[in-house]
């Protein structure tokens, strides 16, 4: 099947997410592959929201521009998307409330007068025009309605009913009036289970799979609903969930938490994070690990909250007072997400340092779908690492800080009898007492760089590789959520025949500069692809390595990056 993309769009408070995230689950039942994406105002009540949902039998890893089926709640929505529609477009509204004169395929709702003769609030319609929806794409109503079920059950099965009666009115309607639209979206296939995931929920996962034991945070926006998530599993995990009075206090909580022998970690955005710094310096020189998840959007100050952009790399890297080791990653996608939470907290542990997980708005918040298999093989896989993490000194007298050849000493959880240490933020001796000497200062600022050299000899990972880079004179290079776009956009272009590869960097800071050079040979046509107006990882490129990209195509509206974007770059530039 071809890709086919819904989107339904109306005023905030009116259930349009709800809506959406269920066509996306009774997507994923039918046995197809999705991609999710929703866009909101920064309110509680009115502004426009809208969600959309790519359907496809073939894997998918961004949403595209042209819609197949626009779900108007209201006018608005008509108003704001007709650009994207085409004339093989289906449009639902209620033609009682407002008309269309344009030449799609119309499909009147008469959403109100439901409401009215089913004596339903207006909060109700989403339901009608979500089974409506599912009419129109031949999908499955026993899937809906046992959707519905589970997310109506903790209100009784009145509710339940209540719920069930407009999503049949919604459906009916469809197969009364407009039968011959009906195309075979949604028809049932069969294929191995997956899971509707995002990366809120990633972050989530991999955190309970890695045994976290404790996670704190102050809800901003995208990474509020991680705080949620860990609370709802709290009784099941015994993970300790604090939402504390601002991210001074996540911060140095979760240090607390991860001093006393526990993994920690703390979600938070850039405002967050700006406050979480001065802790960030002190777990650097304490040599205390810590796992922060940082969801960017657009800064600076407040910015665009609820919108998405990269604009926080250069300041996650160069994060805190002084000069420390950190180590920064950036997953592309919810598993990539999810695999790089479990290896965050080994790295913390192993390296005895901060490691953040850089994301941002879509990455969080959008959904893609994901093998069940998949996600138990990696939670199978995956052997817990706390290096040299101890309970018992090997050697007496105890040297908290004894300058090794990898940078690494022991880390003694405290309660060992007789054994005892500072772990202030002071600099210190070996035997962790403060000093301001200056051979001891030069002996502590070697031992922690020294960790950098071990990390980059023996865990740095390379750009991960996509497209037939052999063969292509275009090279995409990017980070983080954008990979997606770029690989939705390799189809298109290699559907006009163009060949492209994709330098796709996960392991972000530190970098290797021998082993990444070797990447970048002569004679390709580089482009750099960045959700930002600074092109950052660009300059961290050439600043750790002297590599410079001179061709970049950067977005910095608050809207991602999108494969058409990318397409039509590549080509007005051959033209």
């Amino acid at each position: 099947m071809n890709n086919f993309l819904w989107k339904i769009g109306g005023e905030a408070g009116f259930g349009i997410m709800t809506a959406g995230l269920t066509l996306s689950k009774i997507a994923s039942r039918s046995g197809y592959h999705i991609f999710d994406y929703a866009e909101y105002p920064s309110l509680i009540r009115g502004g426009h929201n809208t969600y959309e949902v790519l359907i496809s039998s073939d894997k998918l890893y961004a949403t595209r521009e042209h819609i197949d089926l626009l779900v108007c709640l209201n006018k608005e929505t008509y108003l704001m998307h007709k650009s994207r529609l085409s004339q093989s477009s289906i449009v639902v509204y209620d033609g009682e409330e407002f008309s269309i004169s344009e030449n799609y395929i119309k499909v009147e709702m008469p959403f109100k007068r439901i409401l009215k003769e089913l004596q339903g609030q207006q909060l109700m319609a989403n339901t009608t025009a979500l089974a409506a929806s599912v009419a129109l794409l031949k999908g499955d109503a026993s899937i809906l309605h046992d959707i519905i079920t589970v997310q109506f059950n903790r209100k009784g099965q009145e509710v339940v009913e209540y719920n069930k009666k407009f999503a049949e009115a919604g459906f009916s309607h469809i197969q009364n009036n407009y039968k011959h639209l009906i195309r075979p979206v949604l028809e049932r296939r069969t294929d191995a289970e997956k899971l509707v995931l995002s990366g809120n929920e990633a972050f989530s996962l991999g955190s309970v799979m890695a045994d976290c034991r404790f996670y704190a945070a102050y809800p901003m926006t995208p990474t509020s609903i991680v705080l949620s998530i860990l609370a709802e599993w709290q009784v099941t995990t015994g993970m300790v969930v604090r939402h504390a009075e601002d991210e001074i206090s996540v911060v140095n909580t979760a240090l607390g938490a991860a001093h006393a022998g526990v993994r920690g970690a703390v979600g938070t955005s850039g405002g967050g994070f700006a406050l979480m710094v001065e802790t960030l310096s002190y777990a650097g020189i304490a040599e205390i690990p810590l796992v922060v998840f940082l969801g960017q959007r657009p800064g600076p100050a407040t910015g665009m909250p609820t919108w998405t952009e990269q604009g926080d790399l250069l300041f996650a890297c160069h994060a805190g007072h002084g000069e420390f080791p950190k180590i920064v990653l950036a997953p592309g996608d919810p598993k990539e997400l999810l695999e790089l939470t479990m290896a965050a907290f080994n790295l913390a542990d192993s390296y005895q340092l901060p490691v953040v997980i850089m994301g941002d708005k879509v990455l969080c918040e959008s959904h893609m779908s994901v093998y069940r298999d998949e996600v138990v093989n990696l939670g199978d896989n995956y052997h817990i690492v706390r290096g040299k993490t101890v309970n018992t000194p090997s050697e007496l007298p105890y040297l908290r800080y004894l300058a090794t050849p990898d940078g690494i000493s022991e880390r003694l959880i405290p309660g060992a009898a007789g054994v005892f240490y500072q772990a202030n933020s002071y600099e210190h001796t070996q035997d962790s007492h403060t000093s301001e000497d200056a051979a001891e200062r030069k002996t502590q600022v070697e031992k922690r760089n020294k960790k950098w050299q071990t990390y980059l000899h023996n865990d740095f990972q390379l750009p991960k590789v996509y497209g037939d880079f052999d063969h292509s004179d275009i090279v995409f290079v990017s980070w983080g959520g954008n990979k997606g776009a770029i690989l939705e956009a390799q189809k298109l272009l290699q559907n006009t025949g163009i060949r492209s590869a994709y330098l796709h960097f996960t392991h972000i800071y530190p970098l290797n500069k021998e082993t990444i050079l070797q990447q970048f040979p002569k004679g390709k046509r580089y482009i750099l692809v960045e959700n930002n107006s600074h092109a950052q990882f660009g300059k961290l490129l050439a600043m750790e390595t002297g590599m410079e990209i001179s061709e970049k195509i950067l977005r910095y509206d608050g809207r991602p990056i999108a494969a058409e974007e990318i397409m039509s770059y590549i080509t007005h530039i051959n033209g």
